[in-house]
Parts: C-alpha cells; structure tokens; sequence
C-alpha cells in the first residue's frame, strides 16, 4: 500500500494526463484545420499517449491496492494566434509534467516508497524525451520554415521517441 498522500498526487496526475491528452487533441484539430495533416496527427499520437500515461497510473494505483479516482478534465481550446503557440504551451506543459512527476518522486523517496519510487523511474526518463521532443519542435517552428515544408522533418509514429 503507498501512502495517502503520494495516492493523492498520482490520482491528481490522472487529471492532469486526460488533461493533457485533451489538449494536444485540441492542437490536433487546430493543425488539421490548417490543412496540416503531418502536424495534427503528430499532435494526436501525442493525445493517444497522454492517455496511455494516464492508464499507466491507474493500472499503477490498482496494482498496489490504492483506489484510482479519474477526475473530471477542463475545457480545453483549439484556438491559438499563431503556429508557434500550441507547440510551446506543449513544451510549457511538458515541464509542468516533469516537475509533476519529480514532487511525485520526492514523495515516494520520503515515503521509504521503493515500488512507486520505480515506478516513477519511468515517468522521470520518459519526460526527459518529452521535453527534449517538444524543445525541437519549438526550435523548428521558430527558424520560421514553412509549416508545411517542416512535416516532413515531424517524427514518425516509430520516431516519436528516439530522439
């Protein structure tokens, strides 16, 4: 059993991971109506694994018999004034994350919690990728290339998480 406040942070995190999937579903949608297919589906895997992320802590919670609570989400927009600004409310959102998931860690550290301290493992290295992904992105649409000319240049679905 893990303690009642690290449950507390990890369910808090469910939200926070539906949140985000709504978001970049949102970004998605902003793209597509662009016309920027390679960009809206770049943006919707990254919805898909937002909710995976979700599923991970929920399956996480149940695993270690602590009741799973899936909060409600907010409104999310798909309405932005530029290119540039879903792509970095991503990278915005992204390091809200990591430090989301590191107070998380913390917890379980100060908890003596050495099952969600490894499972926390995960979350941590997987957000090293999601920043360093979206500070790419950020970069690439700030040189100011055409957003068309630059789909080419996205991650494929196999790609997503080399880099």
């Amino acid at each position: 059993m893990i303690s009642k406040q690290l449950a507390k942070m990890l369910n808090e995190q469910i939200g926070h991971e539906l949140q985000a999937s709504q978001q970049y579903l949102a970004i998605s949608i902003y793209f597509h109506m662009k016309q920027l297919d390679g960009w809206g589906a770049f943006f919707r895997r990254q919805a898909a694994e937002e909710r995976f992320h979700a599923m991970k802590i929920l399956d996480f919670l149940i695993s270690v018999d602590s009741r799973p609570i899936v909060p409600s989400v907010e409104g999310v927009s798909s309405d932005f004034k530029s290119d540039l600004d879903p792509v970095k409310a991503s990278l915005d959102w992204e390091r809200q994350v990591t430090k989301q998931i590191h107070d998380m860690a913390d917890q379980a550290f100060k908890d003596k919690d050495h099952t969600s301290l490894q499972f926390l493992q995960w979350f941590i290295s997987e957000q090293i990728e999601e920043e360093n992904l979206m500070e790419k992105l950020v970069a690439l649409v700030k040189s100011g290339i055409n957003m068309f000319q630059a789909e080419p240049l996205l991650p494929t679905p196999e790609e997503d998480h080399e880099n």
